[in-house]
């Protein structure tokens, strides 16, 4: 049977290997987890911390690498922002913007894949020393937020669930019961103080899940806000575009892989009533009302991508992640409407 995701997006073979769930994930203090460090192959390279390569005016550049003189732009986020998907470190969001779109002043790729918001500030704090001077922060989120509120509120916690969220609390639970054990409990007492109560879970209502995102996105954002006035960084967020928040009907390269990836794992079945148009605009309503309460600029870049694509243009790899084309399509967008030169 022939595979549309092999024929059609080599690459993510590259991704798969070591950047999802199946490859080598990072496990590190406070963040969780990030990308591999140091690696190179023709697909993707990042640092000797994990963060992607940037490729711009016959230059390359990261933030935990080779960073240039003077002032730099910075666009932070989750997968979308790391690239998975583009073919080359050439083809990602700041690449393009770097390279084309926005060559002015140097852009450095902040994305930290399956990233919540909280990951998404954490990894700033944590590693803004490496970057002196940043000019611009674009923020280029807000779907995980979304998609992980529909998990059970035990995974919530103050700051929301993050991806692995359910491996994680499966080794505290390991770590705690044989603490228990350790120390001289039985088993079926060790056993019962570290059960979680059994119920069944009802995902929240679609309201509840943009509520609470918002919340947390907004949040989260407040404290972007403060660390980018400090540092007299201009800042705007932007609602990432979500194949089914573009466009009802996918183009025919989207059709096919969104089916293969929907046998291996249906995307529709996980997320449930979020993956519609009509979720995705009253969420940008959501956003952008919060966005205003804190005095942060906001774009929706789904209604600006479904006008610009031409009819049946390819743009995803899969529900999330963009082509090559995608991704120059995009930048292009980010720098006309956010005036960026």
């Amino acid at each position: 049977m022939t595979s549309y995701r092999a024929s059609l997006t080599p690459q993510m073979l590259s991704y798969a290997e070591k950047f999802d769930d199946r490859g080598d994930i990072r496990w590190l203090p406070y963040l969780m987890y990030f990308h591999p460090a140091g690696h190179t192959s023709e697909v993707v390279s990042t640092d000797e911390v994990g963060f992607r390569v940037s490729e711009g005016q016959g230059r390359r550049a990261s933030a935990g690498g080779e960073v240039p003189d003077g002032p730099v732009r910075l666009v932070a986020g989750s997968s979308t922002v790391f690239g998975i998907g583009a073919s080359t470190d050439a083809h990602t969001l700041s690449s393009r913007l770097w390279d084309k779109h926005a060559p002015s002043t140097p852009w450095l790729n902040f994305g930290g894949r399956s990233f919540n918001s909280a990951q998404e500030l954490l990894l700033f704090t944590l590693y803004r020393h490496l970057v002196p001077q940043i000019d611009e922060i674009v923020l280029f989120t807000g779907f995980n937020n979304l998609g992980l509120a529909r998990l059970p509120r035990h995974l919530q916690g103050d700051q929301g669930a993050f991806f692995n969220g359910h491996e994680y609390a499966d080794q505290v639970r390991e770590a705690r019961l044989a603490k228990f054990r350790e120390n001289g409990m039985s088993r079926r007492a060790a056993h019962k103080a570290v059960a979680e109560p059994e119920t069944v879970h009802v995902p929240p209502t679609l309201d509840e899940q943009i509520s609470r995102a918002t919340e947390l996105t907004v949040r989260h954002l407040d404290n972007w806000r403060l660390l980018a006035a400090g540092l007299g960084a201009k800042l705007t967020f932007v609602l990432q575009p979500l194949a089914p928040w573009v466009r009802e009907r996918p183009s025919t390269e989207e059709g096919h892989l969104f089916a293969e990836l929907d046998a291996i794992a249906d995307f529709g079945r996980a997320y449930g009533d979020i993956c519609t148009v009509d979720a995705g605009r009253r969420y940008a309503r959501s956003l952008a009302e919060g966005c205003a309460g804190i005095g942060v600029p906001f774009l929706d870049m789904n209604p600006l991508l479904a006008e610009a694509a031409d009819p049946g243009q390819w743009l995803f790899v899969d529900r999330i992640h963009f082509t090559d084309g995608g991704h120059d399509l995009v930048a292009g967008l980010l720098a006309e409407h956010l005036g960026l030169s």
